[in-house]
């Protein structure tokens, strides 16, 4: 591994080869000894192809989430919550085994109105959210998603959902492409609406969840990421490693290079990741850290994903107060979100 002075010329890094399942030995997959969701992952993972990955996923995202050094960034993209299994993603958060998420606009409308279960649509919240605003602060999609997860804990108590979870836990959630989205289409509404009426119209700078998100993650020790599905929030959580690198390098700055040290993908084909996958990433930016841990399965996320995170929440216990890794985390993080 090549080197490098404080002079913003950065370094190159070799990528080891991910975790290889044929270290794990195969034996048969008997059913007359499964007593549990665990129990058959586990035996699955001693057999192949598919079978052997989910396995081996579930006991990369078990090292990920007892790892107490670990923040875990989940990437969401594809039909798991307009598949009604977004309380999936909120019992990950509860549990703080995910401490940040980047999504599609159109996934997180559903885990606004699971909160929301009389909502018709999200317009009644995002209108009053949007018509409070101060025009002085500046707008995200990591503040807003923060305040709409404010407002559903207010109104909601007795209702769950993705955004309540992650304002609770102070999960930051980063939606990158923002306008292709019903709630960018309303915030663009809300500005035309406010220009109309005379008031002063609200800004949207998307370099403020890029800054916060690098910022966030150049705090910590050790880096995970869970990504299901692939396109844009995958490839923008990516983004922050070359990003560190061409800071160093173009700019100066005395940086220190992060990377993913865990990685759990699971998509229906390798291609539909596309060149953003973080085990078939370009050479020239290292995205997975040496010696990490890293599963790929090419598998539907309605069906790997509950079977995966079922095994591994048996494993972890029944705590539903959250990992151990996350006892002062959430309270950092809210206080981080309002900034």
């Amino acid at each position: 591994m090549q080197h490098t002075n404080h002079n913003g010329t950065g370094i190159h890094q070799r990528r080891e080869h991910p975790v290889e399942a044929d270290s794990i030995p195969r034996e048969p997959l008997d059913l007359n000894r499964v007593r549990s969701i665990d129990d058959l992952v586990r035996a699955m993972a001693k057999t192949g192809f598919t079978g052997r990955g989910i396995g081996v996923a579930a006991d990369v995202l078990e090292a990920m989430a007892r790892d107490k050094d670990c923040f875990v960034v989940m990437t969401l993209a594809g039909a798991i919550t307009v598949a009604n299994q977004g309380l999936i993603v909120s019992e990950l958060i509860d549990r703080g085994i995910v401490n940040a998420i980047v999504s599609t606009g159109e996934l997180m409308v559903p885990g606004l109105i699971e909160a929301r279960p009389n909502l018709k649509d999200e317009e009644e919240v995002i209108s009053e959210i949007l018509e409070s605003w101060d025009h002085n602060d500046v707008l995200c999609s990591y503040k807003l998603n923060h305040a709409i997860g404010e407002h559903l804990a207010r109104r909601s108590k007795d209702q769950r959902g993705i955004l309540k979870s992650a304002y609770e836990k102070g999960v930051p959630v980063f939606v990158p492409a923002f306008t292709g989205s019903e709630l960018g289409l309303e915030v663009a509404l809300n500005i035309r609406l406010r220009e109309s009426t005379g008031r002063h119209k609200l800004r949207f700078d998307p370099f403020e969840d890029l800054e916060h998100f690098s910022a966030t993650l150049l705090r910590q020790t050790r880096l995970g990421i869970f990504t299901i599905g692939g396109g844009v929030p995958l490839n923008w959580s990516q983004q922050f490693v070359p990003f560190l690198e061409l800071r160093r390098r173009r700019l100066g700055e005395n940086l220190p290079l992060k990377s993913y040290h865990y990685c759990v993908s699971i998509c229906p084909e390798p291609v539909l990741a596309g060149e953003s996958s973080p085990i078939h990433s370009e050479p020239e930016f290292v995205l997975a850290s040496e010696g990490g841990k890293f599963a790929e399965v090419s598998l539907d996320a309605t069906v790997g994903v509950p079977l995966i995170l079922a095994a591994v929440l048996e494993r972890l216990g029944k705590n539903k107060n959250g990992t151990a890794k996350n006892a002062d985390r959430a309270t950092k993080a809210k206080a981080a979100a309002r900034k």
